[in-house]
């Protein structure tokens, strides 16, 4: 079901519903959702979502739900990207 969107509140642009991935956070870990339902600013790519969406991710998170699959994520420490 699509939601209707007021215009952003940054820029003013329209916003329409996409399907989109979406990184959380929960304390020290990172999950990532794919196909999430979001208002996306055509403008300037703010993004919204609605409570529904908001509670289905922390629930998804919160219970523990197993993931479809799991990925590897390098991590890179910038200040040892940077010549002294």
């Amino acid at each position: 079901m699509k939601h209707k969107y007021g215009p952003c509140t940054f820029c003013g642009g329209e916003v329409s519903e996409r399907l989109i991935e979406h990184e959380y956070r929960w304390q020290a870990e990172l999950f990532l959702f794919e196909k999430v339902p979001a208002g996306v600013c055509q403008q300037c790519g703010e993004v919204y979502f609605t409570i529904d969406t908001v509670k289905a991710l922390e629930q998804a998170v919160l219970s523990k739900a197993r993931p479809q699959r799991t990925i590897q994520v390098p991590v890179f420490v910038y200040p040892e990207l940077v010549p002294a």
